[in-house]
């Protein structure tokens, strides 16, 4: 007979020799999937045995976790700005930095209708003729970002693209799990060329590819390892992405549009010169949780 306590000290000791970070909290988590209660219950339970089918089931997520596969593939989903976010191989898992960039983007499409917290968009809108603030998420992956926006700002219409079939799956599903499935179009192409002509958004929000490609053999194997290449690879310097960004938003942009994404810790000032090149006049520079310079808001002179 093994107890709870049993399998969290037994299973932590074996993920820390594995080189697993915070092996107690993940097996806390883990285990607490497999006997569908929250994780604190798990400490009113500890001298609960469990069955053999629950042993066997958390035996084979531990073996999963100390062969580096993330916590969120074995769990099946993670939390992002409060919402359900199934993960898999498809699709970079989103992470909580990510949530501040969904967070200016939908302050900025949406707020009270009347009001001095009236958003940015609200305000350029205000008239009959006006229609839904439109925004765009580029390389959606998980569809984390568009999907945040789509619940926090429920007037806004939105476009999810990708160029990954397999990661537009999972959005859409993410999607429907979390309500919002009309009000997000998911396309696949290659960022702008996926874009109907003509159309316009007034937020263009991205977390873009922005590793350097020698960069990317250093990196921990949960990512290295399980996240897709195509999420990661951001060419020689990482920037590649946010160079094209830089040249070929505008055209897709309406006047007093905003663009925001997401670059790497050590990138900022790079990110700064090359937008400022293209003539974009960069308004805000916001670090993440560890204050570090993360994501870019800028908008086009002129």
């Amino acid at each position: 007979m093994v107890t709870v306590l049993e399998v969290i000290q037994r299973s932590s000791d074996f993920l820390q020799q594995k080189g697993v970070e915070s092996p107690r909290l993940q097996i806390e988590l883990m285990l607490a999937q497999v006997l569908a209660m929250p994780r604190l219950k798990l400490y009113l339970n500890f001298a609960r045995v469990l069955s053999e089918a629950e042993l066997d089931r958390a035996r084979e997520m531990v073996k999963r976790r100390a062969s580096r596969e993330p916590l969120q593939h074995i769990l099946g989903s993670t939390s992002f700005c409060g919402l359900e976010i199934k993960c898999s191989r498809d699709a970079l898992v989103p992470r909580p930095e990510t949530e501040l960039l969904a967070e200016r983007g939908w302050t900025f499409l949406g707020a009270p209708a009347s009001g001095p917290a009236r958003s940015e968009v609200a305000q350029q809108r205000a008239g009959p003729e006006a229609g839904a603030p439109m925004a765009l998420d580029l390389g959606t992956g998980t569809g984390c970002i568009a999907i945040a926006m789509a619940v926090n700002a429920p007037q806004a219409r939105l476009q999810a693209v990708d160029i990954s079939s397999a990661a537009l799956a999972l959005a859409r599903d993410n999607a429907a799990r979390n309500n919002v499935s009309d009000r997000i179009e998911f396309t696949e192409g290659d960022a702008f060329n996926a874009i109907p002509p003509g159309r316009k958004f007034n937020l263009i929000a991205s977390n873009p590819p922005y590793l350097a490609s020698e960069e990317i053999k250093t990196l921990e194997p949960e990512v290295r390892d399980f996240d897709p290449m195509l999420a990661l690879d951001g060419g020689g310097d990482g920037l590649a992405f946010h160079r094209r960004i830089a040249q070929e938003a505008p055209a897709f942009l309406k006047p007093n549009g905003k663009l925001m994404l997401e670059f790497a810790d050590g990138q900022a000032e790079e990110v700064k010169k090359l937008f400022s090149a293209e003539k974009w006049i960069v308004e805000e520079i916001v670090a993440d949780y560890s204050a570090h310079p993360r994501i870019l808001i800028a908008r086009r002179s002129g």
